[in-house]
């Protein structure tokens, strides 16, 4: 199945992650002048009014770029959509993106059985999070255009599924593009991703460590100070397992192994006066290989180079 049309210009197959609270329309706007997918979700537009005035201004700043550099390869931008009975903002915010058509919504939680089809109508194309093959099957019937594989190491919600065992799985039913998420930060996981049949890299923690990004400095510099084995995964914090920098729960003042276990069907941003995101930081086991905080255009500057340096000695 070729790529949707609005995914092939781009400098490198890399997809930005949404990121709760950290992404903004200054990271958007800089990923996709950078030639990758920037995305942000669209509950982090508060209070709900402001998702229109986000969205106008990323069309307008891109559309001035791409006439002021006709020959640049510009990205088109995401906006995440959770599907879920906490999000009473779903069918405003859907409206708002048929207004501005979208060209990519990321859905997560629920199969977008009735958002795939509103988006179609507009031209957008709909790619859905997935940590299991239950899951990939139940987007595909939803008729979703992609799936993002949500694999172990990635940050906040994560599956525990290995990226060698999930893509190959999906690719015995599945022919259509993939998005492989799980601890890439670096150009070279974006090659080990497509060698392992993605089509596209979904990178979220090295965003984070970005100038533009809307995370307290604290945050960022935890990031460049952390290392795989400082990543906790749990569900306290929402409800749904997710992978989040121990450092961040300890200096909330908690126990990262003594925390009780919550029920999914009681997902919240946060538990009693901790909240996920704001208190407790997620992060994917890609920390290791960030050690610095960049603009987000160097950030993703670095990849192709880094790309191709591992390509290299493959390809003699």
């Amino acid at each position: 199945m070729p790529l949707p049309h609005q995914m092939r210009n781009m400098s490198l197959p890399v997809i930005g992650s949404p990121l709760f609270i950290v992404s903004n329309p200054d990271l958007v706007i800089a990923q996709c002048k950078a030639g990758v997918v920037g995305s942000f979700p669209a509950l982090t537009a508060r209070p709900a009014e402001l998702l229109d005035q986000w969205l106008t201004r990323i069309d307008c700043e891109l559309a001035d770029y791409k006439a002021a550099n006709p020959q640049a390869e510009v990205a088109p931008y995401a906006v995440n959509q959770i599907i879920h009975t906490s999000n009473d903002r779903l069918m405003h915010d859907m409206d708002v993106c048929a207004k501005h058509r979208v060209p990519v919504i990321i859905t997560s939680l629920s199969a977008p059985t009735e958002i795939t089809p509103r988006v179609h109508e507009w031209g957008g194309v709909v790619f859905h999070d997935v940590i299991n093959i239950r899951h990939a099957k139940k987007a595909i019937e939803a008729g979703v255009d992609g799936l993002i594989l949500v694999c172990a190491g990635a940050g906040g919600h994560a599956g525990t599924q290995s990226p060698f065992a999930l893509v190959q799985e999906v690719r015995q039913f599945w022919d259509g593009p993939i998005a492989l998420s799980g601890a890439i930060a670096t150009g070279k996981a974006v090659l080990a991703a497509r060698a392992l049949g993605a089509d596209f890299a979904y990178v979220g923690t090295r965003f984070i460590a970005t100038q533009e990004a809307n995370a307290d400095q604290r945050y960022k510099e935890m990031i460049v100070d952390s290392s795989a084995e400082e990543i906790f995964y749990t569900p306290y914090f929402t409800g749904v397992h997710g992978n989040y920098l121990t450092k961040s729960i300890v200096g909330s003042g908690l126990d990262p192994h003594n925390l009780p276990a919550r029920d999914k069907t009681s997902m919240s941003f946060g538990s009693g006066t901790i909240k996920a995101w704001r208190d407790v930081w997620g992060a994917g086991q890609g920390v290791g290989t960030i050690d610095d905080i960049l603009p987000a255009g160097e950030a993703v500057a670095r990849m192709p180079r880094e790309y191709q340096e591992a390509k290299a000695p493959l390809c003699g």
